[in-house]
């Protein structure tokens, strides 16, 4: 809980000041919800940042109490990211702020929820946009790792994971140490999936080279509980204790593909920035 209060008081704008005028209560209800009520970390991420900016634009439009909130300002603030950013990003903040609010109605800090009735915009996902990699270019860009040192033999770990059994992200920064594991004479990887599922795969032989070798050369074998892929200590270049965050991991990707060729970045990995609002 902590750690969430942390990251939230550390942001930008005050993400509290708006609370200030309810007292403790709201402001316990209000951390309750990103501890308690939401459990899924990257949910959590996600939902802290797009409440904090909706908080942050009611400041800029003279809206100081949660009371003073009406569905005319979640609406208003709806319309505004549907114009700035795609339909998914704008369904993605209206849900926060829904769920967010129905969380303070129920416990009685505040008497309605504004966002109950605003309605976000349509979006009918007909193709995925995940970025896929022709053979060529994933073979380019891991050709193209330096894999001298620690930081290389992660990084072509990461990729290939990603690359050879089509992991999401998350599920891949979020293995542990003891979920690559061999299994008759063969690696096998573990993925933790979203609702708590698990995906078991066996590995391609490139990638069993890629995670033997990193694994090896960080000496992080016994370690079974620790982090798979690990930040790096400023200054040494050795590995930490702690998992890589997905921002850290999404800023490689591109620092590597652009070192593949700037074309491969430009086409497959221009990661999205916050709202402007």
């Amino acid at each position: 809980m902590m750690s969430v209060y942390i990251e939230i008081n550390n942001a930008k704008s005050d993400f509290l000041t708006i609370l200030s005028a309810f007292g403790e209560r709201a402001a316990c209800r209000f951390l309750e919800f990103f501890t308690a009520h939401i459990r899924n970390a990257n949910t959590r991420r996600a939902y802290a940042r797009d409440v904090r900016t909706f908080l942050t634009w009611c400041e800029a439009h003279g809206v100081t109490t949660l009371e003073a909130i009406t569905s005319l300002h979640v609406a208003a603030y709806v319309e505004a990211l549907t114009q700035a950013w795609a339909a998914p990003t704008a369904k993605r903040h209206l849900a926060a702020i829904r769920h967010l609010l129905d969380w303070l109605v129920t416990g009685q800090v505040v008497p309605t929820n504004p966002a109950a009735s605003v309605r976000g915009p349509s979006h009918v996902v007909r193709r995925g946009k995940t970025p896929v990699l022709a053979p060529e270019e994933a073979r380019a860009m891991l050709d193209a790792i330096d894999v001298t040192t620690p930081v290389g033999l992660r990084d072509r770990a990461l990729i290939g994971l990603m690359v050879y059994s089509f992991a999401r992200i998350g599920a891949a920064l979020s293995m542990k140490v003891e979920d690559a594991y061999t299994q008759n004479r063969r690696l096998w990887v573990r993925l933790h999936e979203k609702g708590g599922k698990r995906h078991e795969i066996p590995c391609h032989h490139n990638l069993e080279t890629y995670l033997h070798a990193y694994i090896d050369a960080a000496g992080i074998g016994r370690d079974l509980k620790g982090p798979l892929f690990r930040t790096i200590r400023r200054g040494t270049g050795l590995l930490s204790e702690t998992h890589m965050a997905q921002a850290d991991a999404y800023t490689m990707i591109r620092r590597r593909a652009e070192a593949a060729g700037p074309v491969l970045a430009t086409t497959h990995f221009a990661l999205p920035g916050s709202p402007p609002i």
